[in-house]
């Protein structure tokens, strides 16, 4: 009998989606078009990453795209760009038309565009190392404009003049530090000096683009390093100036006392998880300001850049909930056991437990406190953290309460008496409950 053959394992995710990527190419070539890859996946592939999506570029124009595939979505014909969809798990395929671009009246897009050749379509780009083709079926890769050998070389250069590449688009200045602290490269002079003297422009771009980018920049590990280019180039005195108030002042921790608060804040930063959610990174970007002489707290300036940037509610809430509690925990054996118990059921605990590691982690402190948590949240030595409540309205009416706000007093302090163990089943707590307001009725007499 010969040996039995094994299944062949399933294609991930990452293989269908380069699959697919493949087959647009050979489609578009079938058809008697040039097609290439384009952009951030050809930087991905030269870095040794696996790219997240892959866009084509093409000689083809957006309507006879959609003639060759089935599945389309024209999502800026006028800019000749058409999104192929795939199959299930392949993803979906942004294929545009080589192109050059007219005049850039508003800082964010060109006013025309014209259809034209790979070479003109790499020198409109912003970056170099953005700004290759790579041709999937031979394996070459086409540089028109140097990127490969500034990858090489650790450098971020902007395609042509660095002015002109900022001024048609001001993000930008923002993507310069993004991508920089991303793949660890320097800025190069030129482009640097560009983009400190056109900083304060970035205020021309919409809201919700920088904050894009910011989160981008917070939930990498690369965050502090972004952090910092952004301050250093002047672009954190536009995007987020509350942090300025954390430079020059002494951080008083005694393992690094070099640090003024905005290094601490850089150092909590690095201490953070791999990929932490955006409420955890801007939790940790901002929990300085309350020792900054500023004359409002961490949470009212998260508030501040919340509103100016646009996050999303969902964003800001986990944030604030964060700061609002990030010193709480910092002595837990001395909180009572009610409270304790309250805190520790909240759904936020494990992302502040991490923020109270990684601010102790910074100062080179014991993280006992953590642990505690951490071990009580294990083993739950004195029952449940959230168990339901044997006190509701029913019963208070049972011992002659009227309904008002004078109930949710009494049922938390009933709930409160039951997280402290000092009664241990329903019949305890209402005898409890009796005897409480009784006590308190005698009082009032």
């Amino acid at each position: 009998m010969g040996e039995e053959t094994q299944p062949r394992p399933l294609p991930t995710v990452q293989e269908r989606r380069r699959a697919f990527a493949v087959q647009v190419v050979r489609g578009l070539r079938e058809a008697g078009h040039q097609a290439l890859w384009a952009g951030g996946c050809v930087r991905d592939l030269l870095i040794g990453l696996t790219p997240s999506d892959y866009d084509v570029a093409t000689d083809a124009p957006p309507e006879r795209v959609m003639q060759i595939f089935r599945r389309t979505v024209p999502v800026g014909v006028s800019f000749g760009v058409v999104k192929v969809i795939g199959p299930r798990g392949a993803g979906e395929v942004e294929v545009a038309t080589f192109r050059s671009d007219g005049a850039y009246i508003d800082g964010r897009r060109p006013e025309s565009v014209v259809f034209s050749s790979p070479e003109e379509d790499a020198s409109r780009r912003d970056f170099t190392i953005n700004g290759m083709f790579f041709d999937p079926i031979s394996g070459e890769v086409i540089d028109y404009i140097g990127g490969k050998h500034d990858l090489d070389s650790g450098l971020l250069r902007a395609i042509g003049n660095p002015a002109s590449r900022f001024a048609e688009d001001k993000l930008r200045l923002v993507r310069a530090v993004r991508f920089a602290a991303r793949f660890g490269l320097r800025i190069e002079p030129a482009t640097e000096a560009a983009l400190v003297a056109m900083a304060p422009e970035v205020t021309v771009v919409a809201a919700e683009r920088i904050a894009q980018e910011l989160r981008r920049m917070l939930v990498h590990p690369s965050r502090s390093a972004a952090m910092r280019l952004l301050m250093d180039f002047g672009l954190a005195a536009v995007i987020v100036p509350e942090l300025l108030s954390l430079v020059g002042v002494p951080a008083h921790v005694a393992a690094r006392p070099e640090h003024d608060l905005w290094e601490q804040t850089l150092a909590v930063l690095d201490g953070l998880p791999h990929d932490p959610s955006i409420g955890l990174a801007l939790a940790a970007l901002f929990h300085e300001i309350d020792r900054a002489t500023t004359g409002y707290g961490a949470v009212e300036a998260l508030n501040r850049v919340a509103d100016r940037l646009k996050l999303a509610n969902v964003e800001r809430d986990a944030a604030s909930w964060l700061l609002a509690h990030h010193e709480t925990l910092n002595a837990p054996r001395s909180i009572p056991v009610s409270r304790l118990k309250r805190l520790l059921a909240e759904p936020g605990i494990g992302e502040l437990l991490v923020m109270h590691r990684a601010v102790a982690e910074a100062a080179e402190l014991p993280i006992d406190h953590v642990a505690f948590c951490e071990d009580y949240l294990r083993v739950e030595p004195d029952g449940p953290i959230r168990p339901a409540p044997w006190i509701d309205g029913n019963d208070l009416k049972r011992l002659g309460l009227r309904p008002g706000p004078v109930f949710k007093q009494w049922i938390d302090r009933a709930y409160d008496a039951q997280l402290e163990g000092t009664v241990t089943n329903p019949e305890e707590a209402v005898a409890w409950l009796s005897r409480q307001i009784e006590a308190e009725g005698s009082a009032s007499t």
